[in-house]
């Protein structure tokens, strides 16, 4: 398939800026796949389209403040890193940090960033980072990435909370001085626990305590998975051709109990609701290499475009996304699946656009603060 088949116009004041005060406000565009109906309702409404017996299953990743931004030390310009993965975890160091804080008790970790700055990095590069707060040196550089060593007088996960700014997408375009206050709170799931992600599994975004509370009473049970989410879900497809697309890999854990109690649901006639694209590529992802749901940590480079077979999940909740990125086509493909797994091909894609293009009139938020469709 082309890349550009995956195109759709969106008027740019579309593009959600902002949190509704009201998580489960958010707008829901309920779809059928059995008889292609479509309804306008809200994400507090879930309960009704889902039975007793069907399971929830949440990414419970957390979103860390992996957004820093800083000063060269050879020319003082202005830099900016977004920490995508930790490759060395904190440990201690001494005599390693530049000015008076040399010979000091320091702590360090080494991470994978992506970098930002007028000048290109270059290994040996130091880096002055909030304000002080943090010290960094370039081990390594590619094109638009960096192996950097932060350096402060705090364990570094610590300092990341206290002094790091929430990684908001770049389509949210705020002054600086905006972006973080509630984003801190409200660019997290209430259900968030495992650090590590620098985006957000943002259809869980529209999920508050008192829906989760309605779902449970309505008999519908919520297991977790957890993939940390990288920039590259969010990227753009660049090739001509989808096939050629190749994923970033991202973390994941599937745990014993969600096997269990998707087994469990299956048993009992339940479906599997997946909360995100991203619940939906670990647990097709840990599927696919036996044929079943097994547990255990990897790394998924799952890429799932039309045509594809679902195995586990039965049934989507997901946001409006990005034109031609593999979110958008991962869509495409469950509208297309068939419950017998066959594929009628470019009929997912089809249904997609049309129901874009519907979201676009009714006035839809999109994106990653915006509104959010069910697939059933």
């Amino acid at each position: 398939m082309r890349t550009q088949d995956f195109d759709y116009e969106l008027p740019p004041e579309l593009i959600a800026q902002r949190p509704l005060p009201d998580r489960a406000a958010s707008r829901m565009l309920a779809v059928r796949r059995a008889d292609g109906s479509a309804e306008h309702r809200h994400a507090r409404d879930l309960p009704a389209f889902l039975n007793k017996g069907d399971l929830l299953v949440v990414n419970d990743t957390r979103v860390i403040p992996a957004r820093l931004l800083g000063r060269r030390a050879d020319t003082g310009g202005r830099v900016e890193l977004l920490l995508v993965r930790e490759t060395r975890a904190d440990d201690s160091a001494t005599g390693n940090a530049p000015g008076p804080a040399a010979n000091a008790h320091r702590f360090a970790a080494e991470w994978e960033a992506l970098y930002g700055a007028s000048g290109k990095a270059r290994p040996g590069l130091r880096l002055t980072l909030e304000e002080g707060a943090l010290a960094a040196e370039i081990l390594a550089a590619t094109a638009g990435r960096v192996q950097v060593r932060l350096e402060g007088d705090e364990p570094i996960s610590t300092l990341l909370e206290r002094v790091g700014r929430t990684p908001l997408p770049p389509y949210i375009a705020r002054a600086e001085d905006e972006n973080d206050g509630t984003d801190r709170a409200r660019y997290q799931t209430v259900y968030a626990r495992a650090p590590g992600a620098v985006a957000a599994p943002t259809a869980g975004l529209h999920l508050d305590e008192a829906l989760l509370a309605a779902l449970a009473e309505a008999g519908i049970a919520t297991a977790a998975v957890t993939l940390h989410v990288g920039p590259g879900t969010f990227r753009p497809v660049k090739a001509d051709r989808i096939e050629d697309h190749v994923m970033e890999a991202e973390r994941y854990v599937v745990s014993d109990e969600t096997v269990a109690a998707i087994n469990d649901a299956r048993d009992r006639g339940g479906r599997v609701v997946a909360v995100g694209s991203t619940a939906v590529r670990t647990l097709e992802t840990a599927a696919a290499r036996r044929g079943f749901l097994v547990a255990g940590a990897a790394e998924s480079e799952l890429f799932i475009r039309p045509p594809f077979r679902f195995r586990i999940v039965d049934a989507l909740l997901t946001n409006f996304h990005l034109p031609r990125s593999t979110l958008l086509m991962m869509v495409a493909a469950f509208l297309g699946a068939q419950p017998d797994g066959a594929y009628a091909d470019s009929a997912g894609r089809r249904r997609l656009l049309d129901l874009y293009a519907e979201a676009v009139r009714q006035r839809y938020r999109f994106f990653s603060y915006g509104d959010c469709m069910l697939i059933l």
